[in-house]
């Protein structure tokens, strides 16, 4: 691969990041600039910014023939980008929500949890996964690994199956399977535990003030479990932990907690992807360029949705070529991102 192939395999996007002209503006409002296909124009767009996967919305997922040739559309670009979509099931269900697609939603991970346990959860998860990949997708940006261990926080809530850490680690060991079951890659999310905020990092800066030692009795529990079961990405949070790396850095950006924690202490071996590179908690305080480089450096594997995707590439490069990010860690990335396609779940 060319250096720019490479780092084009670093990053998935929103299709709207591919429209010409597209300003971070419009990327914060997606839903009025719907990509619902591969126009001639998208497709010269993602040869000039190649990119490893697309992420789509529920926008962008109109109806099943729709989606059925968007999907095949995508899937015959350059490189054959991994399809992806967060199907929790729940209040976040891309396609279970639409009507068109008459599928059947679950009411939240929690009441399924509490209604048909471990069993139940895997049949939901199979579910889930047997019609993803009827539609192409990939990877499921599910499940939800965090505990709702402060019931004041904005952004889990119910997309938690508990607010018990041995339940969660046995749902999300559960889900997994589901989802691989039908041949879908599982994602844990979001480390090293959102579900102690009082703050919503999709608006701007979340904070948990525990220390390792009690994230390690907590929110840690569920992600060492489905670390064991054989997750094969795990998406970073956008929140700070000050009591773990001494700084006000998002852990997304932090060496400390992706490499010595989650590597290192841990032993996770496979992909680390970031959360939605545009939310606030990242986007208010740097530049797509500045948030790229900073989390290559701190040891993600994939960048996800920066709010400007030009900028973040271009900045990529350009470190590379300069020596501000050494190209043997581009390939190390690179080595694991394509072990998702070199040896596929079946």
């Amino acid at each position: 691969m060319t250096l720019r192939e490479k780092i084009g395999r670093m990053f998935i996007i929103r299709p709207e990041d591919l429209i010409p002209g597209v300003t971070p503006e419009m990327i914060l409002h997606p839903s009025d600039h719907s990509v619902t296909d591969i126009t001639p124009e998208i497709a010269d767009a993602y040869r000039q910014y190649p990119a490893g996967g697309i992420l789509l919305f529920a926008h962008n997922c109109l109806n099943k023939s729709q989606l059925l040739s968007f999907s095949t559309k995508i899937k015959n670009l350059s490189g054959s980008p991994l399809l992806c979509i967060d199907e929790e099931g729940g209040r976040v269900a891309r396609l279970a929500r639409n009507p068109e697609f008459g599928l059947t939603n679950a009411e939240s991970m929690e009441a399924l949890c509490q209604s048909k346990g471990a069993e139940g959860v895997f049949q939901y998860a199979s579910y889930i996964g047997s019609y993803l990949k009827k539609y192409g997708f990939d990877i499921d940006f599910a499940p939800v690994s965090d505990v709702n261990s402060n019931p004041d926080n904005p952004v889990i809530g119910t997309r938690s199956f508990s607010n018990d850490p041995q339940t969660v680690a046995q749902m999300v060991c559960s889900y997994i399977k589901g989802l691989e079951s039908q041949g879908i890659t599982a994602c844990l999310k979001h480390f090293p535990g959102h579900g102690d905020t009082r703050t919503d990092s999709h608006l701007g800066y979340a904070e948990s003030c525990k220390s390792w030692d009690d994230l390690l009795s907590c929110e840690i529990v569920p992600f060492k479990a489905g670390i064991a079961a054989g997750a094969r990405m795990i998406m970073t949070a956008h929140i700070t932990l000050p009591q773990i790396d001494g700084s006000n850095s998002p852990a997304t950006l932090s060496s400390t907690i992706l490499r010595g924690k989650l590597r290192e202490e841990l032993g996770y071996k496979d992909v680390i992807i970031t959360d939605m590179m545009e939310m606030g908690a990242v986007s208010k305080y740097y530049s797509s360029a500045e948030a790229t480089i900073a989390a290559i450096n701190a040891g993600v594997d994939i960048v996800l949705g920066p709010l400007d995707y030009r900028e973040a590439f271009d900045a990529v490069y350009e470190a590379v070529k300069s020596g501000k990010i050494k190209e043997e860690r581009i390939d190390e990335s690179i080595r694991r991102i394509l072990s998702l396609r070199i040896n596929p779940i079946v």
